[in-house]
């Protein structure tokens, strides 16, 4: 099947203004006769008229014409998108554009530019809420930190309270550094600063090495592991990847039950590598599912369980960098399994 070929855009434009100058050619030249056809007959009626005088009468008449042809068709719609593009400077991203005329790039070009003000928006608005997120979660460690200090000054000399309101404090402090590491390195991924060293690694050792750095919580809470890896060698940022195995771990602890089951598989396949963690949690509603991988996303919207809803969008954004894709599987009361493939080299 023979391909046709895309006529350039910029020849609809050219084609337009060869038909205009075409157009004011003839309108040019039937004005001429028609001139000299009525001093022809103004000559053989002796009326007495300067000639100059229809001849500026003619030219005004036929300036004007043109004019407003050539405002109508082709100054008008560059004039709206100036002023537009005014109104978005000036920070108003509402401004929409339509109407744009007969010319097919004029279309283009107000269907271009109601698409980057609907970007501009849509940035608007996620700047706006990440600035409230992170707000909110800076306040609720820093008051807790101030609460528990000024508890400790009233303590007096009782080494139990003392001793409790600083693991308060220190736990705080935690969940705050954690918070700024996280901003940080969501950063730098997003805008790509961090320079993504490859080199090949077992990354089955990393995963049993994420598991090691959480033993004390899965400890507390007395739950088993059923793993099962393959051998897998994998080329990619080694401490990156670590971030995404530790925040899956770590959130397949918190809401496994006391006594619970995770399981972790590992499986080589032709073009991927894939890795499953499951847990028997409480579950993820379907309407839920898309959102966990928005920043600041808690299933809890009080904000009391720990977690500062960075790390699925933190991890969502490492596999994609990578060239791999994260998804989730649950329903309620039947716990979830997060998937992660991983192209193989």
């Amino acid at each position: 099947m023979k391909s046709q070929k895309a006529t350039p855009r910029g020849d609809n434009l050219r084609l337009y203004f060869i038909v205009c100058i075409f157009a004011i050619l003839c309108v040019t030249l039937g004005v001429s006769a028609l001139l000299t056809l009525l001093l022809e007959w103004l000559t053989n009626t002796h009326f007495t008229v300067p000639t100059i005088v229809w001849m500026v009468l003619f030219s005004v008449v036929l300036g004007g014409g043109l004019s407003i042809i050539m405002s109508r068709f082709f100054l008008r719609p560059v004039t709206r998108m100036g002023r537009a593009m005014e109104r978005v400077a000036a920070g108003d991203f509402t401004v929409r554009l339509d109407n744009p005329g007969a010319l097919g790039e004029m279309r283009d070009s107000y269907a271009h530019f109601n698409t980057m003000t609907r970007a501009l928006a849509a940035t608007e608005t996620l700047q706006s809420d990440f600035i409230s997120n992170v707000s909110h979660e800076f306040k609720t460690p820093i008051n807790a930190i101030e609460g528990y200090a000024m508890l400790m000054q009233d303590a007096g000399n009782d080494p139990a309270l003392q001793r409790e309101y600083a693991d308060k404090i220190l736990l705080s402090t935690r969940r705050l550094s954690e918070l700024v590491n996280n901003i940080l390195l969501l950063s730098k991924v997003d805008n790509q600063t961090m320079p993504l060293e490859k080199h090949p690694y077992r990354l089955d050792e990393q995963l049993r090495r994420a598991i090691l750095l959480l033993e004390r919580k899965w400890t507390q809470k007395q739950i088993e592991w059923d793993v099962d890896m393959d051998e897998a060698t994998y080329t990619g940022n080694e401490s990156l990847m670590l971030h995404v195995w530790v925040n899956l771990l770590d959130n397949a602890i918190k809401f496994d039950p006391v006594g619970g089951e995770i399981r972790l598989r590992l499986h080589c396949e032709s073009t991927c590598i894939r890795i499953t963690v499951s847990d028997n949690g409480p579950g993820i509603p379907k309407d839920q599912q898309s959102a966990i991988f928005e920043r600041f996303y808690q299933a809890d919207g009080s904000h009391k369980s720990e977690g500062n809803g960075l790390g699925l969008a933190l991890a969502r954004r490492i596999v994609r960098m990578c060239g791999g894709e994260i998804s989730v599987s649950s329903e309620p009361g039947k716990g979830s399994c997060f998937t992660v493939e991983l192209p193989r080299e």
